[in-house]
């Protein structure tokens, strides 16, 4: 009798043992170590180590344009030229135990713009810090829209983009940009999505007209902030004869969001293109299988793109074609009121749909919610979701263990 109850006291230690390190191999977060956010940083043309004081104080890197003059040149004319400096600063470090990205920009590209003379184009100071990659669950949605009114509420709106989650600590050094969604690895502004007008400046919904860009999909807003709202292949490649008048080219003028997906053909895999405010990354159209992002992502534009809980956002055809939101969002069956090239509805991802099953344990929260009048935001601390999901082989050796347990009480 004494060697059955010390056996099954061994047995029950063994099962709580075994589904300790079952619950600890299955609790997976984000790709967001020192090493991740340094792979990241090597995707930016930088063009100084930092932190820095003063991005704009900094030795950049020499662009020399013909074609801009006047307020439409960030820099100096010499002998008929404009010449200004692109400068990039992105940094890595650890504070306490967590990643932190900074990103340091004055907002110039390295290529030449094409803009109209009368345009302002001027440098800029965007230095931000924030947690790199965060943790995130699909469990626990940042933003939650059920309805046109409330997903256009949320959308719809050039100011979206002003507060970054608390579970970012975001931090900001530079000048103060409300609009600003995030940071292209060429050091351009990526800016939210809308134009003036609370509408999509490609697709616009009414009366209002398209925004005019030149085939880098980019334009200078009135503060002379040069800066895209869709993905381009020329934050990744110097355009080979410089950029002209999107208006100017039939490929570019008679649908842009194609034109913008084919700037990408010699970046068909996964492909950082900038980082976001809230820390997230920002990849181009494809994934790392080659496949175009058409599905899968939330109403912000972001995804869950693997199985250990990774979540970014994606350059996509429809709008917002970057980010629409701090993410992630909800999956709801309807569309916004602002675009005539928004998706009809929105489906998980494979992976999404696999750390959303029962067994997925939520340890806090942080969710938006919108509603056509208000807005309720209940926060918490960091959030962190931590999947459960059993070993098979573990599994099967526990009910061993059980099985002879009983037999040995027998």
């Amino acid at each position: 009798m004494k060697s059955t109850i010390n056996f099954n006291i061994h047995v029950s230690s063994l099962v709580f043992i075994l589904l300790g390190l079952t619950v600890n191999q299955a609790q997976g977060t984000a790709s967001n170590n020192l090493t991740n956010c340094q792979s990241v940083a090597s995707s930016f043309r930088t063009t100084v180590s930092g932190p820095v004081a003063n991005i704009t104080s900094t030795t950049g890197t020499n662009v020399t344009c013909t074609s801009l003059s006047g307020s439409s040149c960030p820099g100096s004319n010499i002998s008929g030229s404009c010449v200004f400096q692109h400068k990039l600063s992105v940094s890595c470090y650890l504070s306490g135990s967590t990643v932190k990205i900074r990103i340091q920009s004055n907002g110039l590209p390295y290529y030449c713009p094409s803009m109209p003379s009368s345009d302002t184009f001027a440098e800029q100071n965007i230095d931000f810090e924030v947690n790199f990659n965060p943790d995130v669950s699909v469990n626990s949605p940042l933003q939650s829209a059920t309805t046109v009114s409330a997903l256009s509420t949320l959308l719809c709106n050039i100011q979206g983009s002003a507060n970054p989650p608390s579970g970012s600590a975001y931090v900001n050094y530079g000048s103060s940009y409300s609009t600003l969604a995030g940071v292209s690895v060429d050091g351009v502004s990526i800016m939210n999505v809308n134009s003036l007008n609370n509408v999509d400046p490609f697709y616009p919904a009414g009366s209002f007209a398209a925004e005019s860009v030149d085939t880098c999909l980019a334009h200078c807003q009135a503060a002379g902030i040069y800066h895209y709202h869709m993905g381009s292949g020329c934050a990744k490649a110097n355009p080979s004869s410089g950029p002209s008048a999107c208006a100017s080219v039939p490929t570019c003028s008679s649908n842009i969001s194609n034109y913008g997906i084919s700037s990408f053909s010699s970046y068909t895999t996964l492909t950082v293109i900038g980082i976001s405010r809230d820390g997230h990354v920002i990849y181009g159209p494809y994934t790392s299988s080659g496949v175009e992002v058409t599905s899968g992502t939330d109403i912000c534009n972001g995804m869950f793109y693997d199985s250990i809980g990774n979540y970014a956002y994606f350059a996509t055809r429809k709008f917002p074609y970057i980010t629409g939101c701090y993410g992630p969002g909800n999956y709801p069956s309807v569309s916004v009121n602002c675009s005539t090239n928004a998706p009809s509805s929105y489906t998980m991802s494979s992976y999404a749909s696999a750390l959303s099953s029962s067994n997925v344990t939520t340890v806090s929260t942080n969710a938006t919610t919108v509603s056509s009048n208000t807005t309720t935001t209940i926060a918490s601390n960091t959030t962190r979701s931590k999947a459960l999901r059993r070993e098979s082989s573990v599994f099967l050796l526990l009910m061993t263990l059980i099985v002879i347990g009983i037999g040995w009480m027998d």
